[in-house]
């Protein structure tokens, strides 16, 4: 029998029952999840659980599985412009461009970061759902940026913890369309799937608790570049809290930026970078820091603006 997989409840998936959420993290189906638990092979938080037990967010599952569950293939394929910046035994920190999704997933085609990794021939960790595994945080696709990934399974569960904690350093610089007032200021307010549409998150009464914290780094005509910190780590935080309070980012339609102003930039995405990432090391104890400069584009586009 494999080593047992390991994986944090998503907290979209808290309060639904521990059956339930196999199915939707490991791509099993209901009755598979219903034996497993049933012959004592899994276990919440280290003990045995029902399978009609509720699964409380962020806590750890474990589960023993003696096949690989279906899920979209990792494929080895070299992503031109992702840089490893750092490698060891229990991580691998890369600098990811844009266009480039974390892990592969259905209905998307493009280019992935562990899929990079295996054609570098980088071990990933096994736990985690089998399209994602190592994956201990995400980048949307066009945000270029630092992410980690976790080699061993200690890493794996020590860096998914410290995610959830809020122990992690996320720091991502940011140009939005005009000028926020406050010039520093926090951003607290629930989001969700936007109620219109399934590709679009949104801030929805009801939703799961984001806080976004920001500060102006510069200000220029019709535009601004802040600084903005994570307490929470939602699909789409930035852009969805930034849009909010009616300053989206720049090159963002989907959240509501003016297409004329990325064109005259020549930005073809969201001018958003994940310039800093710090953490405790899980296999030395040491805080490390990494640092990204910024690509080509959004250079590019920052020249112009500071230029008008």
């Amino acid at each position: 029998m494999a080593e047992p997989k390991i994986l944090l409840v998503p907290d979209g998936l808290e309060g639904e029952r521990v059956d339930a959420v196999l199915a939707r993290v490991l791509g099993l189906s209901r009755g598979r999840s219903a034996d497993l638990i049933a012959a004592g092979r899994v276990r919440l938080d280290g003990a045995e659980v029902a399978k009609s037990e509720r699964a409380r967010g962020g806590a750890m599952l474990e589960v023993e599985l003696d096949e690989e569950p279906a899920g979209p293939a990792v494929v080895a394929r070299a992503v031109p412009g992702l840089t490893i910046l750092h490698e060891d035994a229990d991580l691998v920190v890369v600098d990811k461009p844009s266009g480039v999704a974390a892990h592969p997933s259905l209905g998307w085609d493009g280019p992935d970061v562990l899929g990079a990794l295996a054609a570098a021939g980088v071990s990933i960790a096994t736990s985690g759902a089998a399209e994602r595994r190592g994956i201990v945080q995400r980048l949307d696709v066009g945000t270029s940026g630092l992410m980690v990934v976790a080699k061993s399974e200690h890493a794996y569960s020590v860096l998914k913890r410290a995610f959830k904690s809020r122990s992690v350093t996320k720091t991502y610089h940011a140009l939005v369309q005009g000028h926020p007032d406050p010039f520093t200021g926090t951003i607290d307010a629930p989001i969700a799937r936007h109620p219109g549409s399934e590709w679009r998150m949104a801030v929805v009464a009801g939703g799961r608790p984001s806080v976004t914290h920001y500060d102006t780094v510069d200000a220029f005509v019709g535009t601004t570049l802040l600084q903005v910190g994570l307490e929470t780590g939602r699909t789409h935080q930035i852009r969805v809290h930034m849009a909010a309070i009616h300053h989206p980012c720049v090159g963002d339609p989907t959240y509501g930026s003016d297409p004329v102003l990325a064109a005259r930039l020549g930005l073809e995405r969201q001018w958003l970078h994940a310039v800093r990432l710090g953490f405790v090391h899980p296999g030395t104890g040491e805080p490390v820091e990494f640092e990204s400069p910024y690509p080509a584009d959004l250079a590019r586009a920052l020249e112009i603006v500071a230029s008008a």
